[in-house]
């Protein structure tokens, strides 16, 4: 917050509710996270920021099961962020920079807002 952002990850799987057993089955095999509606887009969504969740149940998943799709480079940027985060590195104007450009590039940079260079 002292640059004025908060560096925050968030593991996000989001579903109509019609389809939310399987958010339900993620929480549980993932062991980890909570499942909240979204009232944005009205679906709910499965969500962990835990960065300890992160780096011990999600991020090892996706290590040994492979995501098939151009998805697969968002979640390397991800994990660049959490080890950064886990280093401390987010904590650093020098390295905020580095893990603000990836952030703004994870599933290929679409989001409802934008940043402004700092």
């Amino acid at each position: 917050m002292l640059m004025g952002y908060e560096v925050r990850p968030s593991f996000a799987v989001a579903q109509n509710s019609d389809r939310a057993r399987v958010l339900y089955l993620m929480k549980e095999y993932f062991k980890c996270g909570s499942i909240r509606k979204d009232s944005s887009d009205k679906t709910l969504k499965y969500e962990v920021r835990s960065l300890t969740d992160l780096v011990r149940n999600i991020i090892p998943h996706f290590e040994e099961y492979p995501l098939l799709s151009e998805k697969h480079e968002s979640f390397l940027l991800f994990r660049s962020i959490v080890v950064d985060m886990v280093s401390g590195k987010h904590l650093s104007v020098s390295h905020f920079d580095s893990i603000f450009e990836r952030a703004v590039r994870i599933n290929s940079g679409k989001r409802k807002y934008s940043f402004g260079k700092i």
